[in-house]
């Protein structure tokens, strides 16, 4: 758990195996790392976990290797409070004082701020599916508040 101070956030999802140089880049900039799901291979992680606190869920396309990630967490960031699944549909039904979800499984970009809190899946920033743009989120946290920026790669 990282608090009180400004923290730089990477956040991605549906990486299917590919770390593109350009999200590298940003994500060595980044003090924390969110991974929502479909990683496809462990080196990859191992990339990743190398560049500072990684927080990962499985994802459905996560096989045998994966077994030991959680499909979900709940953790807390820069006093920010984070729920992160694969997949929007399994999102808990309680979601107390969370303050952000984060998931993945959709290849699309979406920020959405519902009843307070906000909803956010950075798209996909391995390869482009569904006519899609290749995408993914920074995110900075400070005393309890966010900023979210979207990244078009």
């Amino acid at each position: 758990m990282i608090e009180n101070k400004r923290i730089k956030i990477g956040i991605i999802s549906d990486t299917h195996g590919l770390l593109r140089t350009e999200v590298l880049d940003i994500l060595q900039s980044c003090d924390c790392i969110f991974h929502a799901g479909d990683v496809d291979r462990p080196e990859l992680l191992d990339t990743i976990r190398s560049l500072g606190a990684l927080y990962v869920v499985r994802g459905n396309n996560d096989g045998y290797w994966a077994q030991n990630l959680r499909r979900s967490l709940n953790f807390t960031v820069g006093n920010v409070k984070f729920f992160m699944v694969h997949d929007r549909k399994d999102v808990a039904w309680e979601l107390g004082d969370t303050q952000v979800v984060i998931f993945g499984h959709s290849h699309q970009y979406f920020a959405k701020e519902i009843d307070g809190r906000l909803w956010l899946n950075p798209g996909s920033c391995g390869r482009s599916r569904f006519g899609g743009d290749v995408t993914m989120a920074v995110m900075t946290v400070e005393n309890g508040s966010w900023q979210v920026e979207k990244i078009v790669l």
